[in-house]
C-alpha cells in the first residue's frame, strides 16, 4: 500500500516492480525478481515465463498496473501457479 499511496496510479508495471524491490531490500526480505519459471504440460516443458517476484522461496508475486483487478487477472495468476 505504501507504494500505491506514494505513487498513485498510472505508471508502468516496471516502476512498481522497482519500488517493491526497494521495499523488500529495506525489510531484508529474501526474493528473486523476474525469476524464469518453466511451464510444463503433461510432464513436458513447453515454455517459460517470468514471475515478477518469488518471495522467501514460497510466494509468487504477480504485479498488475491496473485500476481494477478483473476475473481475467485472477485466472492468469492461478494458471501461472498451476503451471509452475
Amino acid at each position: 500500500m505504501k507504494i500505491h499511496n506514494t505513487l498513485g496510479n498510472g505508471f508502468q508495471e516496471v516502476i512498481y516492480q522497482r519500488c517493491l524491490e526497494i521495499e523488500f531490500k529495506t525489510r531484508d526480505i529474501f526474493y528473486w525478481r523476474e525469476q524464469e519459471m518453466e511451464i510444463f504440460y503433461d510432464n513436458v516443458q513447453v515454455g517459460t515465463r517470468r514471475a515478477d517476484f518469488i518471495v522467501d522461496k514460497v510466494f509468487m508475486v504477480e504485479l498488475k498496473a491496473v485500476i481494477d483487478l478483473e476475473d481475467v487477472h485472477l485466472a492468469q495468476a492461478i494458471n501461472y501457479f498451476e503451471a509452475y
